[in-house]
């Protein structure tokens, strides 16, 4: 891997916002903990929340595919979701039990598949969708936001999941994104990068976190 960058903190969360306000945790994509999080967090915490955003790259990220791809193959998901759990326990010691979970492409699947244990109350995954044989039940609203052109593991295929969720009884809201790609989001990478595109979805993500968190 020969375009890795460290970041700062690395392998802690960085934290946002006023202590005591509902918990969101923002997971990030397959490149890492790259800059474009910490204003899209400064932006959510805005909103009324506490925010963490873990490093599950053990103080790495990079803007080059391949090393990202090196990195995501790298990753121990059992390690990635107990790391989930302690942001959402220290950022709990000063917040509400309200937990909210934010996550982009690897970060999403993270978030969907951790909201299966039952302690989040609101789920936000972009780009990102779970597979049968990772899916079980979602006890919380979710909200999905699509890119117009992906691509999909095998067994990855949204329609099916939102049926599933569904079929479970899970409330599901999901959008599309005209003319986006994979990683619409990232403003650290401006290939991928739609900016209005973003911004609509960050204002639907922060109109669904209030309207589940917040009294």
């Amino acid at each position: 891997m020969s375009q890795l960058v460290p970041i700062p903190f690395p392998g802690e969360s960085m934290f946002y916002g006023e202590r005591g306000n509902p918990v969101i945790v923002v997971l990030h994509d397959m490149y890492g903990r790259l800059p474009w999080l910490e204003p899209l967090a400064e932006a959510v915490a805005s909103r009324g929340f506490r925010v963490a955003v873990p490093d599950l790259y053990e103080g790495v990220c990079t803007i080059d595919d391949s090393s990202a791809q090196e990195l995501m193959g790298n990753l121990d998901i059992g390690t990635a979701l107990a790391e989930i759990d302690d942001a959402i326990v220290e950022a709990q010691l000063t917040g509400t039990e309200r937990v909210g979970l934010v996550g982009f492409s690897l970060g999403g699947w993270l978030a969907l598949l951790h909201a299966q244990a039952g302690a989040a109350d609101a789920v936000v995954a972009y780009y990102a969708s779970l597979g049968p044989q990772d899916h079980g039940v979602i006890p919380c609203p979710v909200l999905l936001q699509w890119a117009e052109a992906d691509e999909w593991q095998e067994g990855e295929d949204p329609e099916s999941f939102v049926a599933r969720l569904k079929d479970h009884g899970t409330p599901v809201t999901q959008f599309g994104y005209i003319a986006t790609g994979h990683g619409f989001a990232n403003a650290s990478i401006p290939a991928h990068l739609d900016q209005q595109a973003a911004a609509l979805a960050f204002a639907r993500t922060a109109v669904f976190l209030e309207s589940n968190l917040i009294d």
